[in-house]
């Protein structure tokens, strides 16, 4: 009896070291990777405000209405006003500088309204 109990107990203590000698390994699967390349979305800046401008009186004077002023200003009839002067010349780069102004403005507009499109099909794929 004594060598059924040793026997039963070496069973017990070796377990299933008898059965299959090999390590346990578990079944994989080959893992998938897929890359989505999305290109991150471009800053679209706000237009700027419109331009609201003011209403600017222009006088022409000549040496007749000059001089119809100088003597009401000595009367005491005139306002004291400042009167500026241009030469045509300078008119005509007054004329110049304005038109590079909104050469300018359109053109920083047109890239504004490039970027804004840039991804503009972006948006209709999601």
């Amino acid at each position: 009896m004594n060598l059924k109990v040793l026997l039963l107990l070496l069973l017990t203590c070796s377990g299933c070291s008898l059965i299959g000698n090999g390590q346990y390994t578990p079944e994989t699967k080959a893992v998938e990777v897929v890359t989505i390349t999305k290109p991150a979305a471009v800053y679209h800046p706000p237009l700027p405000n419109k331009i609201n401008t003011k209403p600017v009186e222009w006088k022409v004077l000549t040496p007749e209405t000059m001089d119809e002023y100088l003597t009401d200003l000595k009367e005491g009839n005139a306002p004291t006003n400042v009167y500026y002067g241009v030469s045509p010349v300078g008119y005509e780069n007054l004329s110049v500088n304005m038109a590079e102004i909104k050469r300018y403005i359109r053109q920083i507009l047109s890239i504004v309204t490039y970027y804004k499109e840039l991804d503009e099909p972006e948006d209709k794929d999601e």
